[in-house]
């Protein structure tokens, strides 16, 4: 399993990048960080194999974080970037911090699961003993080897009032439940007010990602409950 540090200030967008990784297989999630001094002391408490790491964060800089986890004498550990920030210097620090790819927020739920399989293949390919070229080409994205980084995908807009971050969330619910959800019960598994569940759940209805049952009880108005539908975008 490779062990996974989130890094991010933000609760709930937290909460979304876990739940998108322990999707991914041979992935697992050892915690969280919301500072960067805890992202650094987390590192060296818990040894995870990979970070996900925002910028913007209240006290270090996520590309400061990263320069001192190569500068310190301690675990080895791959970061992974995830945030809004999109400036060339910004990239340019990552990048020379050795970050094994950057992914600019607001991004579409599969960006993250290519860059993660990408990484566990790279990973992979490094497993023990001698290194093969066309494992190093594959490390490395020589070109002409199709291994590259591709550029981060970006999400389809999201209707006014609502952010892909929730709508990852809310989707994660929907994708894993035995059967379908009320706006309530997905309010209170996600941490949203059950009118902002609602409007998620309602949008992907709109896009044809989940379907509505009615269920009818002995009064009042019938209960809208939602269901993913298997293989939807």
């Amino acid at each position: 399993m490779i062990r996974t540090l989130v890094v991010d200030d933000d609760f709930m967008v937290a909460q979304v990048h876990r739940r998108l990784v322990e999707r991914v297989p041979g992935f697992t999630v050892v915690g969280e960080a919301r500072t960067g001094g805890e992202a650094l002391e987390r590192v060296r408490d818990l040894r995870p194999d990979l970070v996900l790491l925002d910028v913007y964060l209240p006290d270090i800089g996520g590309t400061e974080v990263l320069r001192r986890l190569r500068a310190e004498d301690g675990p080895q550990v791959d970061v992974l970037m995830i945030t809004a920030a999109r400036d060339a210097e910004t990239v340019r620090r990552a990048r020379h911090g050795g970050a094994v790819h950057y992914i600019v927020k607001p991004f579409a739920p599969e960006t993250l699961r290519e860059r993660l399989v990408a990484y566990q293949e790279t990973r992979g390919a490094l497993g023990g003993g001698e290194a093969a070229q066309e494992d190093l080409d594959r490390v490395f994205g020589a070109p002409g080897t199709g291994t590259a980084p591709a550029a981060p995908a970006k999400a389809p807009p999201m209707p006014k009032g609502l952010t892909p971050e929730s709508a990852a969330l809310v989707r994660s619910e929907l994708e894993k439940a035995d059967g379908d959800l009320s706006a309530s019960e997905c309010a209170a598994l996600t941490g949203l007010s059950r009118v902002s569940a609602r409007r998620y759940l309602e949008h992907f209805a709109q896009e044809g990602k989940a379907v509505v049952r009615l269920k009818y009880g002995t009064a009042g108005r019938p209960e809208r409950r939602y269901h993913w539908v298997p293989g939807a975008g």
